[in-house]
């Protein structure tokens, strides 16, 4: 028998990243919290989920420790929440910076690219928004999904086995959150 995937959660200080936690133990992965300061050295996950975080992307990514290296060194998939995706989207030459209309509570999704992440949802769902922060320009990910006040709210790098969301799956009232993160360890497993 085949051992659980290892997806740990980097803490970036969300408020829902127990939440986290607790929905990829849910679906099956042997799962930890750890620090954004944890060196890569140090982490025998097979997989990443990077948190959201209190800090504006633009000019606190100072408090997101590691993050940066795990982009660079991390071998295997992550997926960014919110602020991670924001973070991501920046460090492979896009643009993040405040919202036009900064998103809190339920949000319309719209899929236009089901990709892994999206397979076999509807095209069209409600997710939980809480953000100032949104990704303006994403050059090296394709955009997989937009809603009515944000036009990128879901990416896939178009290289590598990196994914972001500016919602949170993790949260109750998101449509079909756990199927997002359950598309995800599946990444994880064609990876391995």
């Amino acid at each position: 028998m085949s051992r659980p995937v290892k997806v740990y959660v980097v803490d970036n200080g969300g408020q829902w990243t127990h939440r986290i936690w607790r929905v990829l133990r849910e679906v099956g992965c042997d799962s930890k919290i750890i620090p954004n300061t944890t060196p890569v050295g140090e982490i025998d996950a097979d997989a990443l989920v990077l948190s959201g975080g209190a800090p504006r992307v633009v000019w606190e990514s100072p408090k997101l420790g590691n993050c940066i290296d795990y982009f660079e060194r991390f071998q295997g998939p992550i997926l960014g929440e919110c602020l991670g995706m924001q973070l991501m989207a920046i460090h492979f030459g896009g643009k993040a910076g405040p919202s036009e209309i900064p998103e809190y509570g339920l949000s319309r999704l719209r899929v236009i690219e089901e990709d892994d992440l999206f397979k076999g949802l509807p095209k069209e769902f409600s997710v939980w928004e809480s953000h100032n922060d949104e990704v303006k320009e994403a050059p090296n990910f394709t955009v997989l999904a937009l809603s009515e006040n944000c036009r990128i709210q879901a990416v896939k790098h178009w290289h590598k086995p990196f994914y972001g969301v500016q919602f949170h799956p993790e949260v109750n009232n998101t449509e079909h959150g756990e199927e997002i993160l359950r598309n995800f360890v599946r990444t994880v497993k064609v990876e391995q």
